[in-house]
């Protein structure tokens, strides 16, 4: 336990509301909402509700807490510091992109050992201000991974993800392929209950709006695609969920119905073959178009070779006939 802290909003921080600034300063949620509801934290000497927003220079007083919560144990080291920045693909000053590699989450929990989150102070800049996640990958998928180098331009990105003007390109493996070319997936899901409370489902009454969009790029004869996804929406294993729905899951996805062994003879790696290729967007300051892209990991990069595959879209005009 450490005891009463004092600190002082910095101007990265100005605008943040209190309850996500809390949680950024290692506070997991319960202990957020007991300090705020019972007036032990302190704005200036005064009680707040969550939902204020911080003022740079403010004090902001912190009751006694536990120095690390519970179910996030990372402390970086060396090697992860290294293996963070040997990841990074875009740097341009306010916006930051990695190639996150599967088996990473992006942040920490219950029994994450370790994530993205957590190694971000690697990536600080000269001013010492620590990038900040704009979105989250799944712990299985890889690929494109945004970062924003200051609360300012994390909330203007968000803004961009909400407006859906934002372009998001996963290449996927799926067995068998799709019936149709292209077409889009438009089924409602929510979280599940009992014994399927650890995935998503779809629910026509409970569920949220989900539309994916899909094309397949190149074909194995029916028993496999290269598939190109486009999320309008950003619901949770949105892709993995609706392509199992439409009748051609993800390869290697063992929680919505298709592993790897149905090719046993052939070196398919054994991990969700789903990979956020391409994010592209306009710029929140000045409006410049940009386009990140992220090469696969060697391990699918194995099992595109192994169907022939070429792994090129470039000259391909994906969803070109497809509406919203």
């Amino acid at each position: 336990m450490s005891g009463v802290r004092h600190i002082q909003v910095s101007p990265d921080d100005d605008g943040a509301r209190l309850d996500r600034w809390l949680k950024k300063q290692g506070l997991p949620f319960a202990a957020i909402q007991k300090i705020i509801r019972t007036g032990q934290v302190r704005i200036d000497g005064k009680r707040v509700k969550g939902d204020v927003r911080l003022v740079a220079g403010q004090d902001v007083r912190l009751p006694p807490i536990e120095e690390k919560p519970k179910g996030d144990l990372y402390t970086l080291n060396d090697k992860d510091a290294a293996m963070i920045r040997s990841l990074v693909l875009y740097d341009e000053g306010d916006i930051i992109a990695i190639n996150k590699p599967a088996g990473l989450a992006s942040q920490g929990g219950m029994n994450i050992e370790r994530h993205v989150d957590g190694m971000l102070p690697a990536l600080a800049g000269r001013d010492g201000v620590v990038p900040r996640l704009v979105h989250r990958l799944d712990k299985d998928t890889s690929g494109v991974l945004l970062l924003a180098r200051s609360a300012e331009m994390a909330r203007r990105m968000g803004k961009v993800f909400a407006s859906r003007n934002i372009r998001k390109i996963y290449w996927a493996l799926c067995a068998p392929s799709p019936i149709e070319h292209a077409g889009q997936i438009e089924l409602p899901i929510c979280k599940g209950t009992g014994p399927y409370k650890d995935r998503m489902i779809v629910d026509e009454e409970e569920g949220q709006h989900a539309l994916t969009l899909y094309e397949v790029v190149e074909n194995a004869g029916g028993r496999a695609a290269f598939v190109a996804f486009w999320p309008r929406t950003g619901r949770t294993h949105q892709i993995r969920i609706h392509a199992a729905e439409a009748g051609f899951p993800l390869l290697g996805d063992e929680k919505y119905g298709n592993d790897t062994e149905i090719f046993e003879e052939m070196n398919v790696a054994s991990r969700l073959h789903l990979h956020a290729a391409e994010i592209s967007f306009r710029h929140p300051e000045g409006g410049r178009h940009v386009v990140i892209s992220a090469p696969l990991a060697p391990d699918i990069a194995g099992t595109w070779k192994s169907f022939g595959f070429e792994r090129k879209t470039s000259g391909i005009d994906l969803f070109a006939d497809q509406k919203d």
